[in-house]
Parts: structure tokens; C-alpha cells; sequence
């Protein structure tokens, strides 16, 4: 699976909701490459679900094809644990 943490400019903020995803990942032992980026690239890159802010979330739900999610807190490992449930848990339904 592929997790894209996405801001404005792919540096600051994606970094640490990217490194909180990573250690959510590994605590739910979710095989995932997460990996961080700017908004624009997100547009352009598939992914299986992208984690972003609720300001990010608007602009990157009408151009991907997966779902997103918007994380409130990006160093609240809790939360970020919750979106990955919640998509798995949805993504099983799919199946």
C-alpha cells in the first residue's frame, strides 16, 4: 500500500505527518511505503490514500482517484492510527 502525507510545499508539515505515519503504520503492522509531498505532485501521483489538512483536503478529494483524509493534529499518532482503521476497515467492505 501507498500513503502519500501531503501540504503546500512538501516539506515541513508532510514530513512529520509522514514520519507519524510511519510509526502508526508500524504499530497497526500495515505493510505501507509512506512517503511526503506537495500538493501539486499529490495530484499526479497515485496512491492507495493520502493524509493531508482539512484546508488541503478540498483541492486533493476532486483529483485523485483514492480516498483522503484530513488530519487535524500531524504529530497525534492516535489520529493519524484512527485514519488508517477507518480506511482499512472501508477498504474491507470494498473487497
Amino acid at each position: 500500500m501507498k500513503i502519500l502525507a501531503v501540504c503546500g510545499f512538501g516539506v515541513g508539515s508532510s514530513m512529520l505527518l509522514k514520519m507519524t505515519a510511519e510509526k502508526a503504520v508500524k504499530e497497526l503492522d500495515i505493510n505501507a511505503e509512506v512517503e511526503n509531498t506537495d500538493l501539486s505532485t499529490a495530484q499526479a501521483t497515485p496512491a492507495d490514500l493520502y493524509l493531508t489538512s482539512a484546508e488541503l483536503k478540498t483541492e486533493l478529494v476532486h483529483s485523485v482517484n483514492a480516498p483522503v483524509y484530513s488530519v487535524k493534529k500531524f504529530m497525534d499518532k492516535e489520529e493519524v492510527k484512527q485514519c488508517l482503521m477507518d480506511f482499512r476497515t472501508k477498504s474491507n467492505q470494498n473487497d
